[in-house]
């Protein structure tokens, strides 16, 4: 699942496995114990259960098999926080977590705090194991996931809500350990394009470094001659398809997408708001505010991203485009580790590009033995992939091989667009 060949130095794997399990329980403070349970969608779990789960993924993954009379914390919990492992056995239902009301948040608490004591109790023992390193940082990494989901979920909960709540305010000093929509910035720089010739290009994950298993093999494939846009479509770019009818023409619509637009009866971007003084706004993570345009545009379904850019002549880039332009602008020409090139802004931190390309397996690509390799094989179909990382990616997390991947209708996560076409 990782490409780590040794394993850190124990202080280091320490202060690691300590930041990032520390950053979920802090980005549920905000919240309430009803907050926590509450699921508002399938596709979206409470915040009580991606603390669970997460903690589940060490208890099962890492400690079962390694701890030294290894007891479960709970039974049940095997159960409960089995996410979609089924070489593990049974699990709750996805939509039904939110009727999850035990056990209550105080528990999931302890057993967060009774997995970390264990934790920090084993580690000191596999300094000499790589693969058990190797599966440490997966489960930190996968942990990582779930902090962008708990915020994204969080954000359509709330949505939910005609009062409009904020998660937190927009002057919040600690807003940023949070991230989501109170980190968006403009681009600096007016539209362009980065034209690039293409040719023979090597794509994927060169092997130094933590990476997930469908980032290899690192592979060469032809790219023709193509241009990239300098940034990311922002909100007046959008209203400009709205207010120009986009929604209303099937002619930019692939045909699926047009049908579910219809049955959705859509007309503007998730969480967009138009106020009887017919101002746009939009709900945030700070409740709900006036639309600002030179923001990048998000929450769009790759249908939507889709439809703009044959509006405006231009097409989704290929994930291998876009990974290829992100590696040639990077000042080293190697993986830039998230962050932006030189001749294209808003790679990473802003929002999720969708990419023309399905969720497919690299020339190759072989999942690995075991549960664990239920990561992210089983889910190569059906499936768009999207690049870079958004506002809602924890520091770190981001690499310019990274595949995110949703369905063509997924919208509650922060998803946008950058334009690409034939040079």
């Amino acid at each position: 699942m990782t490409n780590m060949d040794v394993c850190p130095p124990l202080t280091a794997l320490l202060s690691r496995y300590a930041a990032v399990r520390d950053h979920s329980v802090a980005l549920v403070s905000p919240l309430s114990a009803e907050d926590c349970g509450a699921q508002s969608m399938p596709d979206a779990s409470p915040a009580k259960w991606h603390l669970a789960h997460t903690t589940w993924f060490f208890e099962t993954f890492v400690l079962e098999p390694n701890e030294p009379g290894f007891a479960p914390f709970n039974p049940a919990f095997r159960v409960l926080f089995n996410s979609y492992y089924n070489g593990v056995g049974a699990k709750h239902p996805r939509p039904q977590r939110g009727l999850l009301t035990r056990p209550p948040l105080d528990e999931v608490r302890a057993y967060r705090a009774n997995v970390d004591q264990r934790m920090a109790r084993l580690l000191p023992t596999v300094l000499n194991d790589a693969a058990l390193c190797a599966l440490i940082e997966l489960g930190l990494q996968h942990e990582q996931q779930h902090q962008e989901l708990l915020v994204t979920d969080v954000k359509h909960l709330l949505s939910c809500n005609s009062t409009h709540p904020a998660y937190r305010a927009a002057d919040d000093g600690a807003a940023t350990s949070a991230a989501g929509d109170l980190a968006l910035v403009p681009a600096t720089e007016p539209f362009g394009w980065l034209k690039l010739d293409g040719g023979l290009v090597d794509i994927g994950h060169r092997g130094d470094g933590f990476a997930f298993d469908n980032e290899s093999p690192r592979h060469r494939t032809y790219l023709a001659p193509y241009a990239l846009a300098s940034r990311l479509v922002t909100n007046a770019e959008w209203l400009a398809f709205v207010e120009g009818g986009g929604y209303d023409n099937p002619a930019h619509w692939l045909a699926e997408g047009w049908d579910w637009r219809v049955a959705q009866g859509l007309d503007h971007p998730l969480y967009w708001q138009r106020m009887d003084s017919g101002v746009w706004h939009a709900f945030t993570l700070a409740g709900l505010q006036p639309l600002r345009g030179d923001l990048p545009v998000v929450h769009l379904s790759y249908y939507e991203a889709d439809a703009y850019a044959r509006w405006v002549g231009a097409r989704l880039p290929t994930e291998a485009e876009w990974e290829h332009a992100a590696q040639a602008v990077a000042a080293d020409g190697h993986d830039d580790g998230g962050h932006d090139g030189q001749a294209l802004e808003q790679l990473f931190g802003s929002a999720w590009q969708w990419t023309q390309s399905s969720y497919a397996a690299y020339p190759g690509f072989r999942t690995a033995e075991g549960a664990v390799g239920e990561y992210n094989g089983k889910f190569m179909v059906n499936q768009y992939v999207l690049r870079g990382s958004s506002c809602a990616t924890p520091a770190g997390h981001a690499r310019s091989t990274y595949r995110n991947f949703f369905p063509a209708t997924a919208r509650w996560q922060y998803t946008g667009l950058r334009l690409a076409r034939d040079a």
